[in-house]
């Protein structure tokens, strides 16, 4: 999931970006577009993209859902642009609750925009790749998003050296964004970002997130 710690960050305009910030978001998109991330739905409380991609391993989901290695998945990205800005003192209990209620929507989206999309019957799996700074962080972010029907499965330990490079790459373009748009963020750790890989079943994400059914736990 390609998160620039936007919620740290949305306060600051394009226009009062330098010019090697803006070259840095223009990498940025360039990324998105080369790994054919889009916008499944033009709604202003949508804080998701998407793309899809391919499973790198077996998984065998807590519903039963099974997918193989090489089966295709929906892969959530932020969009980084709508997520609610956080407040300059730190997250607070309304900035929490906007959160939540984006997440919810976005995933109520998400479910009408797959069921139509025959293209994409196949998907049976959403997933993302949640940058974390802390393994606290990342139990912190798995509890989260459990309470939206994602798993956290734990990746092999022998992860490629070639992906392991592809991260520590993409942990430097955040540290560079970060900088660029807010100097105070920056921590020393941005650099050994960990992954939180989490995974939504459809089943649970159509039970859960469909019209009429989510609505009442989006406005709780």
């Amino acid at each position: 999931m390609t998160v620039w710690d936007s919620a740290r960050l949305g306060g600051r305009s394009a226009r009062s970006r330098s010019r090697p910030a803006g070259v840095l978001f223009a990498f940025d998109a360039w990324q998105r577009r080369r790994q054919g991330v889009f916008e499944y739905t033009s709604n202003c409380d949508c804080i998701f993209r998407l793309d899809i991609c391919r499973a790198r391993r077996p998984l065998d989901l807590i519903d039963g859902t099974r997918v193989s290695r090489g089966d295709r998945m929906a892969r959530l990205h932020y969009w980084n642009e709508q997520i609610p800005p956080m407040p300059e003192d730190g997250p607070t209990i309304g900035w929490a609750r906007r959160m939540q209620r984006a997440i919810a929507k976005s995933l109520r989206v998400l479910a009408h925009y797959l069921a139509t999309r025959p293209d994409l019957d196949d998907i049976a799996v959403v997933c993302a790749d949640v940058p974390s700074a802390t393994k606290m962080q990342s139990a912190q972010l798995a509890r989260i998003m459990a309470h939206y029907g994602f798993e956290t499965i734990a990746e092999p330990d022998d992860m490629p050296l070639g992906e392991r490079l592809h991260r520590f790459g993409e942990n430097i373009l955040i540290s560079l964004i970060v900088l660029a748009n807010n100097a105070g963020a920056l921590r020393a750790d941005t650099l050994a970002r960990v992954r939180v890989p989490i995974y939504l079943s459809r089943l649970k994400l159509e039970k859960d997130f469909a019209v009429g059914r989510s609505l009442e736990r989006e406005l709780s």
